[in-house]
């Protein structure tokens, strides 16, 4: 049996719910084949040491404050281990919310003196783009790159509910992007991929294919992006019950697994 580990980063945020939800997507994800003599078993743990991360094949870092994760994460010895995970071992790293500001290369509206960040994904983010906790909400999002699930193709994905609470959005990508088409660039970095964008009000539901003219730019935010191994959103799948993405993101896993170790088994 093949046994991976994805560890929550519990310094603060929704762990117990991502575990929870960890969980249920990885029951939900493909029985592998009875003749299978290595089927792969996940193991879900929180992690707030350096030990615990080193036992981590994967990781989520939740929401939160991430000025306060920041500090917390230095205060134990954190912040350097978390940095040699994302951008050295290059091991599959997903933040919602605070943790994709935890993410980015940079920050805006940060407080005074700035924040440390982790890095990893070449964006610059904006935090609190929507206001205070009070302006909260929830949105329906369409994101293409859950077609490959349940059997729906990408135009006909059903909405997935967005849950935005003080949520950051990516300003600005440092670096050529692609929508929702992995590649690289000139200099053979891989492309920072916007896979969920959220249309304001009064302009329909959004779409990462939406159409790219400066009109409508305007009027959307980038929620969703991937760089390599760095994943980021910024709502919160956590606190609903769809297990899409967290399922999406299992499979991943098991192939950046597969790829550091071919004899992973292929069996999600």
């Amino acid at each position: 049996m093949t046994n991976i580990t994805v560890g929550v980063l519990a310094l603060q945020g929704g762990v117990i719910e991502h575990l929870s939800l960890l969980r249920k997507a990885a029951a939900s994800l493909p029985t592998p084949p009875a003749d299978d003599v290595k089927p792969i078993r996940f193991s879900f743990i929180e992690v707030r040491t350096t030990e615990q991360l080193a036992q981590c094949d994967a990781l989520i870092i939740p929401g939160g404050e991430s000025t306060t994760m920041a500090i917390v994460a230095r205060r134990l010895g954190l912040l350097e281990p978390l940095r040699q995970f994302v951008k050295i071992d290059c091991k599959p790293v997903w933040g919602t919310c605070a943790g994709l500001v935890m993410l980015a290369e940079e920050a805006s509206a940060t407080k005074q003196g700035g924040q440390e960040l982790v890095g990893g994904l070449d964006v610059r983010v904006l935090r609190n783009r929507y206001g205070t906790q009070i302006q909260s909400f929830v949105a329906d999002l369409n994101l293409p790159f859950l077609g490959g699930d349940a059997g729906h193709a990408a135009d006909v994905v059903p909405p997935f509910r967005g849950i935005f609470i003080r949520a950051p959005v990516v300003e600005e990508i440092m670096t050529p992007s692609s929508r929702s088409t992995p590649g690289t660039g000139d200099d053979g970095k891989e492309l920072v991929e916007v896979l969920g964008v959220f249309r304001k009000p009064g302009s329909g539901i959004y779409t990462a294919e939406s159409s790219s003219t400066e009109s409508q730019k305007v009027d959307e935010d980038i929620v969703a992006v991937r760089q390599r191994n760095v994943f980021g959103t910024s709502f919160h799948p956590e606190l609903t019950n769809d297990t899409r993405i967290h399922a999406w993101w299992l499979k991943y896993v098991v192939d950046a697994a597969r790829q550091r170790n071919p004899s992973v088994p292929n069996s999600v």
